[in-house]
Parts: structure tokens; sequence; C-alpha cells
């Protein structure tokens, strides 16, 4: 049976996975966002929660799973080839796993909606909506190809991708201290006659316990979007290894190289199961001159999307 987890009694206080709860006389469940980035919260944690909120359980989705230095598993190698704009090549070999939205979604499924604002149609996902000032960052171009599996995988012209991530700090536009005002990196583009979407963005930095990766959910119309349980696929691209090397040894990704160091993508709470096998982009350039990036995305609207579900994958 499905329990809330017991806190432990240490001499220091009452601790939860070796971290003392931030209020000792409260559930461990109620100890707030902010203990709950902090915490090792496993799959199956997750899972056995009782009575945990929409928006207290969604923030596991990219919370750290350890703490301690892992050994780097290799890379999958990602089907397709990539050019500016175009995903092109062998499909993969199935369904893109479905994720929750994690605890930052803008999507009005945990607290602030992005969605909801004239101008989040966009390619360029660099300033917050309204504003010239774009974060910093390595220049990224990546491209989703979406097919219609239920359709003998033809092109899924028509949707709409709303594609989302953190910056080279590793911070969330509309959520993180500082930028709870901001827009950045959060947009939403309609597939064309190639079912592909393409934006204009930087490389997403790594922060404690996350392989790096981005965020996105599949709508059926662009009049969809407004509804977060309208989708009909959420889950997130990850970063291959190799290309991050350079970026990360930036100033501005200060923190990145020893936060990648402490995961792998076999460690990772949402790629952990398979290593990414069928989200792993393919990406090319260097430091200087920017990324492009691109992925296959295969949609089968014959299944439901677990997205919004806090217990789906995360």
């Amino acid at each position: 049976m499905a329990r809330i987890p017991d806190a432990e009694q240490t001499p220091r206080g009452p601790a939860y996975e070796g971290r003392l709860l931030d209020r000792p006389d409260e559930e461990v469940v109620d100890q707030g966002a902010p203990f709950d980035v902090r915490t090792l919260i496993t799959r199956r944690g997750i899972l056995g929660l009782v009575g945990v909120g929409l928006g207290t359980a969604a923030l596991a989705a990219c919370a750290p799973v350890s703490s301690a230095s892992t050994t780097s598993t290799a890379t999958p190698t990602p089907s397709g080839s990539v050019t500016p704009g175009s995903v092109s090549g062998t499909l993969p070999a199935g369904e893109i796993p479905d994720e929750t939205a994690g605890p930052y979604p803008g999507d009005g499924s945990n607290g602030p909606d992005v969605l909801e604002q004239s101008g989040i149609v966009r390619s360029d996902l660099r300033t917050s909506i309204g504003s010239s000032t774009a974060v910093d960052g390595v220049p990224l171009t990546f491209t989703l190809r979406v097919t219609d599996m239920a359709n003998g995988d033809a092109p899924f012209a028509g949707v709409a991708v709303y594609a989302w991530h953190c910056d080279a700090q590793g911070r969330y536009s509309m959520y993180s201290d500082g930028v709870e005002d901001e827009t950045w990196l959060r947009g939403v583009q309609v597939a064309d006659a190639n079912g592909q979407v393409t934006f204009t963005s930087i490389v997403p930095g790594c922060y404690t316990g996350r392989w790096p990766h981005i965020h996105f959910e599949v709508y059926p119309s662009i009049d969809d979007i407004t509804d977060a349980t309208n989708a009909i696929a959420t889950s997130q691209l990850a970063y291959p290894e190799a290309p991050l090397a350079d970026v990360y040894a930036l100033a501005a990704y200060d923190g990145s190289a020893r936060n990648l160091s402490q995961v792998s993508l076999s460690s990772d709470n949402v790629f952990g199961e398979d290593a990414g096998a069928l989200q792993v982009a393919t990406v090319t350039g260097d430091a200087t001159s920017g990324h492009t990036a691109a992925l296959a995305v295969r949609v089968d609207t014959t299944t439901p999307s677990a997205g919004q579900a806090p217990g789906g994958r995360r």
C-alpha cells in the first residue's frame, strides 16, 4: 500500500534521505518546494507518495537523484542526421517516451502560464516576450520532426510544439529566484508540412542531479495550447555529452561541468531507464559558432499522454 514517507530521527533532528527537514514539525511531503528540489526522490518514491498535490509532486521532476559522483556511460547513437532547420534519416525504434512536464512548465499546470500570453508563438527564445535583452549562452538552433505513428508516421503537420529549458546557470524563467518575471527560453512553433519546428535558443546548462535537457509538449493545434491537459505528448530532448565539453568550460556556464560529472544518462531520473535511447539529439557545431541539434519525435495518439500526471516518468 502506498504511504507517506517517514522521517528518520538523527542527533541533529528529523531528516529524509539524509537531509534535515526544513519544517521539523511537518510531514516529509509538506516541507515546501526548496526542500523537494534539494532532496533525492527516486521515481519509486514519488509514485508512493500519498496526498501530494500536483505542484509538490511535480517538483521532483527535475530534482537531483544523487549528489555523488557517477561514472559516465556512453551516449546512445542518435538516429538521423542534422542540418540547420531539418531532421532526416531513420526514425527511432519507438514512440517518444512520455515524461511529466516537471516543476517549471509555465503551462498553467504548476503555477504561471506563459501559453496565455500574446507573443508566445515565436522561434527565437533568447529573450523574454517583449524584450530585446538576450540571455547569455552558446547559440543553439534545434529542430524537432514530429511524426504521426497512428497515420503511418506521416509528418504531423499543424501540431503546436511548446519548448522550454533552463539557462546557462540552470535557472528557469518564471520560477527561479530573481527571474520570476522573465519568460525567456520558452516558446511555441507550429509544425510545417514536414512536421518540423525549429527554435533559436542557447545550449542549456547542467544543474545538480539532472542531465542537460530541453522540455517540450506537443499539442494537436495552436488553439489547444491554453490547456495543458490537451497535450498529446510531453517529453524531453537529451543533450549528447561530447559537444558540451567546450561549452561548459565557458564562464557563463560556471558549475555545469562539475554538475555533469556527477550524473550520467543511466543515472538520470528521466533518461535512466534506457539511457535516453529515443531522446538523445544529434548535435553538430562548437562553442564558437554555436550548436545545431535535431531530434525525431514519433507521437502515437492512440496511447494516452501521461505528461501532466505527477506519477509519470520525470
